[in-house]
């Protein structure tokens, strides 16, 4: 088992016709191995054109009725990119993951209001993306990073999830699943929606944890571990020589009236029992240490 994919999923990209989408489809379908997980391609342009044996589709829709595809990965630009995920979540997919950055922070408010009302979950946008090793990637995180394992990991920072494996791996820790949330001020999943995941997972056996300054949304999380967690969590929080009034790297990552703080997130999510590092090199370590 492993949490939102697996090597059963089927994958349409949206954005398939363009560079980006056209690279990263070829990249994940070889990690596929195979398996026939990425089935379709969205271009209402160019509806009717093979790309390397996969169809493109005018739309959504019309490309889950012809593959039962359920998942939408999006390398659309920026001012697409809304319409884009709107059209999946109409099309009622399970999951739809957004790559692209810089989308209008009106345009993501759109989105999320609509999502209300429907079952599609949404990873991203701005995000690496999502895998579960030695069986389906669904983004640009690099593959040979990645073994199969039983450590789930969720984080803020593309950068720092590669980063974090990097580590696991050093310690002879595969993963369960992984997962890029990206750090915009309106996204999808957020850090308690993915840890609730992992604690559900009989395959996950501990969960790292990777933050970054602004928001809360890393001590909403912490406060549900104290009350609900099964299993030992360990976070670091990225920013905390960040000056304040300052974005640093996401636009979510902006400390604003003394809130969103690296070490006021680290207090708190010690309070609620989670182990947590300051030292960005000792992430592996204390998951190691904590099974």
């Amino acid at each position: 088992m492993a949490i939102l994919i697996n090597q059963d999923t089927r994958v349409m990209t949206q954005g398939i016709t363009g560079k980006t989408g056209q690279f990263h489809t070829r990249i994940c379908r070889e990690y596929a191995n195979g398996r026939e997980c990425f089935v379709a391609g969205v271009n209402p342009h160019k509806s009717g054109n093979i790309f390397e044996g996969i169809p493109v589709y005018a739309n959504v829709i019309e490309a889950k009725e012809a593959t039962g595809a359920t998942v939408s990965v999006i390398y659309v630009p920026p001012n697409f990119a809304a319409s884009a995920i709107e059209e999946a979540v109409d099309a009622g997919l399970d999951l739809v993951i957004c790559i692209t950055e810089g989308i209008p922070v009106r345009d993501m408010l759109h989105i999320r209001y609509k999502m209300r009302k429907g079952k599609t979950l949404l990873i991203g946008p701005n995000c690496p993306g999502i895998i579960t090793p030695d069986e389906i990637k669904i983004g640009i995180m690099p593959s040979y990073i990645h073994k199969k394992g039983r450590i789930g990991v969720v984080s803020r920072s593309g950068t720092l999830t590669y980063e974090a494996v990097s580590q696991l791996m050093e310690q002879g820790l595969g993963q369960s699943t992984c997962i890029g949330i990206g750090g915009d001020p309106i996204n999808g999943l957020k850090h308690l929606d993915v840890i609730k995941l992992f604690n559900d997972d009989n395959e996950t056996d501990a969960v790292l944890m990777v933050g970054e300054i602004g928001g809360s949304d890393e001590e909403d999380c912490a406060r549900w571990i104290s009350r609900n967690m099964k299993k030992p969590v360990v976070g670091f929080v990225a920013g905390v020589t960040a000056p304040p009034n300052k974005r640093m790297g996401h636009a979510g990552a902006i400390i604003s009236g003394g809130k969103g703080t690296a070490q006021e997130k680290l207090v708190v999510m010690e309070e609620c029992g989670i182990k947590v590092t300051r030292n960005p090199a000792e992430m592996g370590k204390l998951v190691k240490s904590v099974l």
